[in-house]
């Protein structure tokens, strides 16, 4: 059997190991924290912070962990749909899209069930330590060296492939230079954005309201934006999103505050309504990356690179984790189509680049609308940022403009979607239709 190191035990780690594992590979985990079946791992700062798993991140992620939703709601996750997905832009509500599903669930209980499953696994063997090199000879990597947790001792672990999935501080690049191998060219996009997350005991101040989103509007209305859901031990999570000098404190009154002047209504009735339980917990995230691996000439065999060591964005639309999810279905697909696991991996980058690039163009187009980010702007921003805004507008009022939008952003559809006639078509007749109303 055929045996693969997959180097870190987050999501996307976990993920590709249930992947290697379904082509009957045997797998080891580097994990410095070990993969403890409860509570949260250390190493994680943003860990505390709210996060979303979108409609397509649950679907690849009940592929690959059966039952995974019913299990996260019988320990508490809220799944909500329908009317119990409050979107806004700027303010306005926009009208309700039947059918459209979001999972209330903190990183916390997630990780602890994908962890629970991969580790029963007799296929997946863990090892505590930290990967500090690769071994790569006649062209292809043989394995990786690995430092024991809690002393220096290094060794080495024989591997077919390696699986890097050690998030955006990935030292996978520097490794490979080392060893003579080229650095994959990167796009950096610095975003200086902050964010803080507070939780709220919840009881009935929001009956049928499960999901609240202030989606980023126009950078003069200077609205923050937020997200906020309904997850486990009857408690809400609150989370402001911000940039440059307007990056939210661990002041709990001015998150309140804040919270209160949100264009959303859902976040006022919390603020006042509900008691804050603990402290406010804060992130930072200087730039926006992009590592071009399809883009090298020259490649080691039997290497693949999953979740943020790939790429990490603006997490304002939660494209993160289920873009780890996604990584692994390409990784299953490549295997799949019989490819040779020594031989470089392009067929596989080529997949990833799909998923990698829509969820780029999604974030990046609302990010260069910020007046302190100064690019690079793509060919043709400019257009597609007054296109963009009149979907936004669009998507207030008409449900079908709103349900292809929500599509893109829940990876469901490539950005493609949002550049049909039709689609156009639909934006100029409900932008008519606005215009039309009195007082508009």
């Amino acid at each position: 059997m055929q045996h693969v190191v997959v180097l870190g035990g987050s999501i996307a780690g976990l993920a590709a190991t249930r992947a290697l594992r379904g082509q009957g590979l045997a797998v080891t985990v580097v994990e410095p924290d070990g993969l403890a079946t409860t509570g949260a791992r250390g190493g994680v700062p943003q860990g505390g912070q709210l996060h979303a798993l979108l409609d397509m991140g649950r679907t690849q992620a009940e592929r690959w962990f059966p039952g995974l939703s019913k299990d996260l709601v019988a320990d508490g996750a809220v799944l909500a749909s329908g009317d119990g997905i409050q979107l806004y832009e700027n303010g306005t509500r926009k009208v309700s899209v039947p059918g459209n599903e979001l999972i209330g669930v903190t990183r916390t209980l997630l990780e602890d069930h994908v962890r629970r499953r991969t580790v029963l696994d007799d296929g997946v063997s863990v090892r505590v330590g930290r990967a500090c090199g690769l071994d790569i000879r006649n062209g292809r990597v043989t394995g990786v060296r690995v430092r024991t947790a809690g002393s220096a001792e290094v060794s080495a672990l024989p591997a077919d492939a390696v699986v890097d999935a050690t998030g955006r501080s990935s030292r996978l690049t520097s490794w490979l230079a080392a060893e003579g191998w080229p650095e994959p060219p990167a796009d950096r996009m610095r975003i200086d954005l902050g964010y803080a997350t507070a939780r709220f005991r919840r009881g009935g101040e929001l009956p049928g309201v499960s999901v609240a989103h202030q989606l980023p509007g126009a950078a003069a209305e200077r609205l923050d934006t937020g997200a906020m859901a309904a997850v486990e031990g009857d408690q809400w999570m609150a989370v402001i999103v911000a940039y440059a000098d307007r990056r939210p404190s661990r002041d709990p009154a001015e998150f309140l505050r804040r919270m209160r002047e949100m264009g959303a209504g859902p976040f006022g009735v919390v603020a006042d309504r509900c008691a804050m339980i603990g402290e406010v917990e804060t992130y930072s995230m200087s730039h926006s990356l992009r590592r071009n691996w399809w883009a090298l000439d020259r490649l080691p065999g039997g290497l693949f690179v999953v979740g943020d060591a790939v790429a990490s964005f603006n997490p304002v639309y939660g494209q993160g984790m289920t873009s780890a999810f996604l990584h692994a279905s390409c990784l299953a697909a490549h295997l799949r189509r019989g490819a040779d696991l020594h031989a470089p991996a392009r067929a596989y980058f080529r997949h990833v680049r799909v998923v990698v690039d829509a969820a780029w163009e999604v974030s990046t187009l609302s990010d260069l609308a910020q007046p302190h980010v100064t690019g690079p702007y793509p060919r043709g921003y400019r257009v597609a940022r007054r296109m963009a805004d009149w979907m936004a507008r669009a998507s207030t009022t008409d449900a079908w403009v709103n349900e292809r939008f929500l599509d893109v952003v829940n990876m469901r559809r490539r950005p493609a979607a949002l550049r049909t006639p039709e689609f156009w078509w639909r934006v100029a007749a409900a932008l008519r239709a606005q215009a039309a109303q009195p007082g508009r």
